[in-house]
């Protein structure tokens, strides 16, 4: 059964290294794990290619139905929403999903500071130009200084490019309230299929615990809480999250 994982900004899928390395040492076949990279983020973005809320829906459904058989879905950061957007217009695509990032679905989400700034004209310009453009050192340190492992960090800087900076920009300016709000309308959707959601405790950008813990329960998705990990939780302690993961999926073959 294959397992796909889909990462978010301001990433590449090296993000997923550590919690790969773990599920191969649980038994996981290296060909059963397979990375997607949305345009923009370690993959290049097409000509045309909007780099919207909906744009990347219908990137990540297009990606889907290249599988001859239904997917485990795993999706972190804009890639968790990435995720959750796929499954509520296509279920049938996925046999299970997994996400952490499913409270931006909720009315009464606020973006955090760093999104506002990004959503903001002329400072979200000025913000990702300074960002992506630095030298890959100071890339690493802004990285390991928001949270994200060190290793990894190092890995994920050398793709941050003028072309990711765009696709920021171009992202979250498509997702401006009320968009996200009404997409979790259909939030229910994603109860078609085994769902569970990651609330690290520490992760200060995802919404607050009640909310993420409403919007699992509109999804019909069981709560897996890593405590005292933050937003780059597979970075730190991608043990507990393969476990996690390899629980949620036996669970799902003995179903």
């Amino acid at each position: 059964m294959p397992a796909v994982f889909v990462h978010g900004n301001p990433e590449t899928a090296a993000v997923w290294d550590p919690l790969l390395a773990e599920l191969k040492a649980a038994g996981a076949a290296p060909a059963d794990l397979i990375c997607l990279s949305p345009p923009g983020f370690g993959a290049p973005l097409p000509p045309g290619f909007g780099a919207t809320v909906g744009a990347y829906r219908d990137w990540l459904i297009g990606e889907l139905t290249r599988f001859a058989e239904p997917v485990d879905l795993v999706g972190h950061d804009w890639g968790g929403g990435h995720v959750l957007n796929a499954v509520m217009s296509r279920p049938d695509l996925v046999r299970s999903w997994a996400s952490d990032t499913i409270a931006v679905f909720e009315p009464d989400y606020v973006w955090h500071e760093l999104a506002q700034r990004w959503q903001t004209p002329g400072i979200g310009e000025a913000d990702v130009a300074a960002r992506f453009g630095a030298p890959v050192e100071q890339r690493i340190a802004t990285l390991v200084e928001r949270g994200m492992g060190e290793s990894a960090a190092e890995r994920v800087a050398q793709g941050q490019n003028e072309e990711m900076g765009r696709a920021v920009l171009a992202l979250y300016a498509s997702a401006m309230p009320p968009v996200m709000a009404e997409l979790g309308r259909d939030l229910e959707n994603a109860a078609r299929r085994p769902g569970l959601v990651f609330l690290a405790t520490e992760d200060h950008v995802a919404g607050t615990a009640e909310q993420r813990r409403r919007a699992a329960r509109r999804a019909g998705a069981r709560v897996e809480v890593l405590d005292g990990l933050g937003h780059w939780w597979m970075t730190h302690d991608p043990a507990r999250g393969a476990a996690a993961l390899t629980r949620f999926w036996a669970s799902l073959d003995h179903a």
